[in-house]
Parts: C-alpha cells; sequence; structure tokens
C-alpha cells in the first residue's frame, strides 16, 4: 500500500491557514486606551477594552464571552447547552478566551465555547448595525478565534460610512466536537461542532443588540472548514432563522466526503483504546468512562489514534439521519432543493488542491491509491468509484502543463509532474467542483448569488503550492492593504474588504460606497460568471481597482464530470 499522508502532512494545510491568521493579529497597528467599554447583558457587566487603530479610529473589543455551558464532565461530547447571559457580576472580556483543545496550540481547554466582539469605538446599544460572524477554518483538526484581527475590517467599515460589527466564535474539534461511530448516533452526539456554531448564533440573536449590532442583520463567513460548516448548515439547520446572508471561501457542502457515522466505527473503538482507563470499556457504552478522564490524556489518544490511521480527516461532519443537521450526501439534498435559500457569495482560489497533496507522489498508481484512501476510508471502493477514478486520470493526463500550480507550465519544482496532476484532480473535486454545483444550484433556484475566483500571483509563499488554499485570508482581513509593500496589492486587499462588508450590509457587493471598483455581476442561470480577483488586470498606478469578469467553464469537461458522479465521492 502506498503510504498515504501522516498526520503531521494532514495539519500542514491547517497550520498553513493559522499562521497565515496568527500574522493577521499580529499586524494590527493597535495601541490600548485606559478606556473600558462596558455592556449588560442578563446580570452581568462585560467590560472591554479600547484600542486605537492607525492612530486614529477607537475599536472596542469584548473577548471571551462564554455563550455556552462548558462542556467538560457529563457535557463532555454532548450537544452544547445555551449559556444565555455570563452570570452575575463582571465578567473581564479584555482578552480571548482559550482555544478548544486542538495539537500544537498552548492553552488549550474544553472551557472554549466562547465569542468574541469588534465593533467602532462607542457604538450605541439602539445603532442596529450589520453584523459579520466569523466561523475559522483548520480541517476540523483546530483553529481558534484568537489568531483572527478585525480591526481593518472595522476600520474600513467606519472610513466608508457603513460601519458593522464583527463576531468570531469557538466550536469544538477533532473527536470533542465531532464523535464517530453508532454510540455517538445513539447518544444524539454527532456533529457536535456544528451545533456549538448554532448555539453561539443563537447567543448573537438574543444578545448582539446589546452592543450595537442587529440580529437581522447577520451575515456569517468562513473559510475551509469554516465555510464547509456554513454550507452544512444551510442543508437542515434553520439557518435562515439566525442570518440574512453567508460569504464562503474555499469550501462547499462535499468538500469532504461525507458517510454515516457507522463508517468511523474503528476510529472511535481505536481512539477508546489507547486511553489507558477506558481500555477494557464495553463496545457501545464508552462514554461514561471517557467523560470521566482527563483532557490530557484524550488529546495523546487522538494523536496516537491519528497516527495510526491513513485517512486524513478522523472526526469530521457525518451524514446524521432525516432529523440531524447533515440528512444526505450534500449533492442529493442541493440537487432537490433541500437547502436554506440565503443569499451568498462563493469562491475559491486558483490551486486549492496543492496544500493535501502529499509531495511523495511520484506515479499513477500512487495518485490511484492516494484517491482511494481519501475518499473511500473504512471501505472497499466500489467498482463504480474505481471507475470514476480510471476517468479522472484519463481527463487529467500526467502533463506538467496542465497540472497544479496552474500556469506554471513545464515547471516541476523538482517534483514528480504526477504531483501537480494530483493536485488538480483533487482541488477539481473537493472544492471547485463543488463549489460550482453549490452556486449553480443555488442560482437555478433564484437565490442571489455572487461568484469569485481568487488568482493574484503576489499571494504565493511556496512555489510548488502556488495560489493555495488559505491564500486569500489576509487580503479579507485587510492585513495585505496595510502591510504590502505592493501599492496594486494593497488595493486589492481594501477592494475585497470592501465587497464583504458591502455584501453585509446590503446583501450585494455593490453597494456604490467606499472604492470606486468593478460592479460584480450576480451569478444567474444565464449569466455564469466570476469577479476574478487579480492585480494582472489593474492598469499601471492604479488607484481604481478593475477585474476581469470570467465565464465560470474552468475546466468545464473535467469538472463536469466531477459533479456528474459526486455521490460516488460522497460529496
Amino acid at each position: 500500500m502506498v503510504p498515504s499522508p501522516t498526520p503531521s502532512l494532514l495539519r500542514s494545510h491547517a497550520l498553513r491557514a493559522f499562521a497565515v491568521a496568527a500574522i493577521l493579529f499580529a499586524c494590527g497597528p493597535l495601541s490600548v486606551l485606559a478606556q473600558s467599554p462596558q455592556v449588560t447583558v442578563g446580570g452581568s457587566t462585560i467590560t472591554g477594552i479600547t484600542q486605537i487603530f492607525l492612530g486614529a479610529l477607537g475599536i472596542d473589543f469584548f473577548g471571551g464571552i462564554p455563550f455556552a455551558q462548558p462542556p467538560v464532565g457529563n457535557l463532555r461530547f454532548a450537544p452544547p447547552v445555551l449559556l444565555d447571559t455570563p452570570g452575575n457580576g463582571t465578567l473581564d472580556a479584555t482578552q480571548f478566551g482559550a482555544p478548544c483543545v486542538q495539537f500544537n496550540v498552548s492553552g488549550v481547554s474544553e472551557d472554549c465555547l466562547t465569542l468574541n466582539i469588534f465593533r467602532p469605538s462607542g457604538t450605541a446599544s439602539n445603532a442596529s448595525l450589520p453584523v459579520m460572524l466569523w466561523i475559522y477554518g483548520g480541517g476540523f483538526l483546530e483553529g481558534a478565534t484568537s489568531v483572527y484581527n478585525a480591526s481593518a475590517i472595522i476600520a474600513q467599515s467606519v472610513i466608508r460610512g457603513t460601519p458593522v460589527v464583527y463576531v468570531s466564535l469557538n466550536y469544538r474539534v477533532g473527536p470533542f466536537g465531532f464523535p464517530q461511530g453508532t454510540e455517538a448516533d445513539t447518544r444524539n452526539a454527532l456533529n457536535l461542532g456544528l451545533k456549538d456554531q448554532l448555539v453561539g448564533l443563537q447567543w448573537v440573536q438574543n444578545h448582539i443588540s446589546a452592543f450595537g449590532g442587529d440580529p437581522g442583520k447577520v451575515t456569517i463567513f468562513g473559510q475551509s472548514a469554516g465555510a464547509i460548516s456554513i454550507a452544512d448548515l444551510y442543508l437542515n439547520s434553520g439557518l435562515e432563522n439566525f442570518v440574512r446572508g453567508a460569504i464562503f471561501e474555499s469550501g462547499s457542502a462535499g468538500s469532504l466526503p461525507l458517510f454515516n457515522a457507522s463508517r468511523r466505527e474503528v476510529v472511535w473503538d481505536k481512539f477508546v483504546s489507547d486511553v489507558p482507563a477506558c481500555t477494557n470499556a464495553t463496545a457501545g457504552q464508552t462514554f461514561s468512562c471517557m467523560q470521566s478522564v482527563d483532557t490530557a490524556s484524550l488529546l495523546t489518544a487522538w494523536e496516537e489514534t491519528s497516527a495510526f490511521f491513513p485517512e486524513p480527516f478522523l472526526f469530521a461532519p457525518v451524514i446524521d439521519g432525516p432529523d440531524g443537521l447533515v440528512p444526505d450526501l450534500p449533492s442529493k439534498l442541493i440537487a432537490a432543493g433541500k437547502f436554506s435559500k440565503i443569499p451568498f457569495i462563493a469562491g475559491t482560489n486558483l490551486d486549492e488542491g496543492t496544500d493535501f497533496t502529499p509531495t511523495f507522489i511520484s506515479t499513477e498508481e500512487q495518485v490511484i491509491e492516494f484517491f482511494i484512501i481519501s475518499d473511500q476510508p473504512f471501505a472497499d471502493p466500489s467498482p463504480s468509484f474505481l471507475q470514476d477514478v480510471a476517468t479522472l486520470t484519463q481527463l487529467y493526463p500526467d502533463n506538467p502543463a496542465l497540472g497544479s500550480p496552474f500556469g506554471t507550465g513545464n515547471e516541476t519544482f523538482g517534483l514528480s509532474s504526477q504531483y501537480k496532476r494530483a493536485a488538480a484532480i483533487l482541488g477539481d473535486a473537493s472544492f471547485q467542483g463543488t463549489r460550482r454545483a453549490w452556486i449553480q444550484a443555488a442560482s437555478n433556484a433564484g437565490v442571489p448569488t455572487f461568484g469569485y475566483y481568487f488568482t493574484d500571483q503576489n499571494a504565493v509563499t511556496i512555489p510548488f503550492t502556488g495560489v493555495a488554499h488559505a491564500s486569500e485570508i489576509a487580503y479579507v482581513y485587510g492585513q495585505t492593504a496595510l502591510t504590502s509593500p505592493i501599492p496594486a496589492v494593497r488595493l486589492l486587499s481594501e477592494a475585497m474588504v470592501d465587497y464583504w462588508i458591502s455584501f453585509a450590509v446590503s446583501l450585494t457587493p455593490n453597494d456604490g460606497k467606499g472604492l470606486s471598483k468593478t460592479t460584480w455581476p450576480q451569478y444567474q442561470p444565464g449569466q455564469q460568471v466570476l469577479l476574478q480577483f487579480d492585480t494582472g488586470s489593474f492598469a499601471p498606478n492604479a488607484t481604481t481597482p478593475t477585474f476581469a469578469i470570467i465565464p465560470d467553464d474552468y475546466r468545464a469537461q473535467q469538472i463536469g464530470f466531477i459533479m456528474s458522479v459526486a455521490g460516488d465521492f460522497g460529496e
């Protein structure tokens, strides 16, 4: 058997996004004032901190506000319980709360279900500002709100005359957020991380008005696992009761293969057996033991389990039945029109597959084995799936000029041409194809949608990964607008922030405020076009960003085939 992605390799994608996000927080040019803004929620006074951004704009920050009971003890591996108020007295909200339990991050805690709020300083409780709510990515392996600094978003919203409130929330990851197996199913313990997000959204509905936000004008946005989460919540969660708009960055329902929880029963059994105190726990009755052990033992067991299995994503969302959040394969539900009709923006980056593709791949056999392990774990692949993979190898020939990173010709960066081939297939199967299927189905159903394609070569940091997954985050958070030495790149970042804020404010990226820039056409059945975010379309010394509008037909034959067999890929 060909070696599969190691846990460290699989975590590299999440760590890349994490590293980009860390830059976001580190680069914010902030100074702290002695002022301590206060907001009353229920019986508690929440005390935050005011910061000065770029020496002029005041931004209030409230961090670590609990929105659910600590998921410990009997609430470990259980649905979240809304904590409607932080309690009596005063809550010190001047720091972010602890990240949820995960690898390679300090200060983690199971008591992590908290959220954070950025707003223009002095916002009145009756201001009724639009709200942008962020869901982080990290492959359902990791992620934390504390590395995302929304100061530039808030500042630009004020400068353009459309101030917003920003919220970010933590959700459980790994086995803490996504237990697997039939016992989790019978205990209503599936997709807990998604349920954390819903409870956080409920808290925002109940209390964001105290911070000056309008609960009727919430736009949820996220990247990678964050975008996948939002897309999953479109399927059967009643998301329309919590938000009025969404933005998907590099992720759709079906970006990860979906199965019933029983598919990974062996994973849960191995996880339990790697906890010394629970090694002899009776199968199907493991939760009571697993709820009683210390966090460190579970984290160690999780790492041992990840090292044992070749499948990339052991703990991730699953199909949880007719009354669940993900009742069936997304491709089936979307084709049947069974999804929330909430307006959205959806887009992808040029080279989505490179971060997930093992660099050791050097033969066609390894390409095939990689897809079998990734898409058909813990079961013999069906004849139809094997035929699908064979067809893919014909549609994506071993020609480096056609591979990803796209547009790099015959350059292989010291790797095999098969790496570029596998990266192209993976990027299209997991991101480009699912995005195209999603936006086409929604627009056909009359949902206002807008599509983008982020291709800016200035975002490349590692040549063999190209314009990789997560490379747009710093642009969207406005940090590229602050830190890039290239004027055109700063302008691109500012434009992207402008579009995002405009959509949150008015459900269109074209509210006419802020920068003068290209009108972003709506994606419609008779106009399937994308806005291409790339500085290559700018005039020399441009002060007004002009973007190309391109047809959404790149690799039409290949992606069309992928979309036609989505069910075989668990999409």
